[in-house]
C-alpha cells in the first residue's frame, strides 16, 4: 500500500505499529531520504538506521582495525569528522528537524529489541553528544 500520512497517523494514534519499507518511488532519492522524510512527517522520536555495522566509527571498521566506535555523537561532529553515516541529504534533514538517529547492526541478535527497549545499542546521533 502506498504511503498515506492520515492513515499512518491514525494507526499510530490508536496504538498500532507502522512499518515503512521501500523508497519514495522517485528517481535519485535514496532509501535513507525516504526514511528521514517519513519519520519527520509522522513526528517520530527516533530514526533507526539498520545496517551491517554495529554503529558509527571514526573510520571504516571493515578496513581499519583501529577504528574507534562512538556510542553517541552529535550531528555536527559527524559532519566535521566527515563520517559516512548515511545519505548526506537525509542526514542533514534529520539534523534540521532534530530527529535523532540510531545506527545499529540489524544482523546482531536482539539488537532491534534493545534499541526499541531504550537500551544502549549501536550509536546514537543527536543534537548534542550524550
Amino acid at each position: 500500500e502506498h504511503f498515506n500520512l492520515k492513515k499512518a497517523l491514525g494507526a499510530l494514534s490508536s496504538g498500532k505499529v507502522v512499518v515503512f519499507a521501500g523508497g519514495t518511488g522517485n528517481p535519485f532519492v535514496t532509501t535513507d531520504s525516504a526514511a528521514s522524510l517519513r519519520a519527520i512527517e509522522i513526528g517520530a522520536d527516533l530514526l533507526l538506521k539498520a545496517t551491517r555495522v554495529d554503529g558509527v566509527y571514526s573510520e571504516d571498521p571493515l578496513k581499519e582495525k583501529s577504528a574507534e566506535k562512538f556510542t553517541s555523537i552529535s550531528f555536527s561532529d559527524v559532519i566535521s569528522k566527515e563520517l559516512k553515516v548515511m545519505d548526506l541529504g537525509a542526514f542533514i534533514q534529520c539534523q534540521q528537524y532534530a530527529l535523532p538517529i540510531c545506527v545499529f547492526d540489524v544482523n546482531k541478535p536482539k539488537a532491534l529489541l534493545r534499541v526499541l527497549s531504550g537500551e544502549q545499542e549501536g550509536t546514537l546521533i543527536s543534537e548534542e553528544k550524550i
